[in-house]
């Protein structure tokens, strides 16, 4: 596996843990929706896993990681509808 993969899926894994420290215990979608804080934060770690997800399967199409076009796709709603984007989708 190319290094760059691997620095972007310790990007991806990264990312993932900090969503885990951001979102409140016990896990309430209520809470989460009226923290716009962490919901921001909450989005821009998407943004960061679906970017790195993107440039993974740009070299490595045929990698084995689950939905991962579903997950660029998220990052891509994310960004460019930005206006459509519910506390559900991102929940």
């Amino acid at each position: 596996m190319p290094e760059q993969i691997k620095v972007w899926l310790r990007d991806i894994e990264r990312a993932i843990l900090e969503v885990n420290e951001f979102l409140p215990e016990p896990r309430n979608s209520l809470e989460f929706e009226k923290d716009l804080k962490t919901k921001r934060a909450v989005e821009r770690c998407i943004e960061i896993i679906g970017e790195a997800m993107g440039r993974i399967l740009k070299i490595e199409p045929d990698i084995q990681i689950s939905n991962a076009r579903k997950i660029v796709d998220t990052r891509n709603r994310i960004i460019h509808g930005y206006d459509s984007v519910s506390d559900d989708l991102i929940w």
